[in-house]
């Protein structure tokens, strides 16, 4: 049976997706480079790293990543948005982590936004913007929608 284009999207790649962050948590960046396009553009707007563009300056970057971590005890993804629509996707996300990292185990949550690319069928990020959320002043402030 052939799986439709956006539930396959949303379903499988994103099982691949959890699994490789999973990784990548754990100190072993080859699942993330399997999800990513090698062909420009690429670009990551990192939680750690100023603006990258290019596949030869990401791959570095994600060993480097990768490197400061050792073991991973949880990686939760909370999705917030997921879709795709002919050869293009995004997501938007909560990725909350428990992880070695530089020896020492911490928790933290970043929000993720990827773009994802349709490239010989399969798909491919082509873009990551990860950065840890803001307080919310809105809430604080007891403000109400209009």
């Amino acid at each position: 049976m052939i799986m439709d284009p956006a539930e396959e999207f949303r379903t499988i790649t994103m099982k691949k997706f959890a699994e490789a962050e999973r990784a990548m948590c754990a100190g072993d960046p080859e699942p993330r480079f399997a999800l990513w396009s090698h062909q420009d553009p690429v670009t990551l707007f990192g939680a750690a790293t100023p603006v990258q563009s290019g596949w030869d300056v990401l791959e570095p970057v994600f060993r480097w990543v990768a490197s400061r971590f050792s073991a991973v005890e949880d990686y939760r993804m909370e999705m917030v948005a997921c879709q795709s629509i002919g050869d293009m996707g995004y997501t938007v996300a909560f990725e909350h982590v428990t992880a070695t990292a530089y020896g020492k185990t911490t928790t933290f949550t970043l929000r993720a936004t990827h773009v994802w690319r349709r490239e010989d069928s399969e798909w491919k990020i082509v873009h990551r913007h990860g950065d840890s959320p803001p307080a919310d002043d809105y809430a604080s402030q007891n403000q109400r929608p209009a």
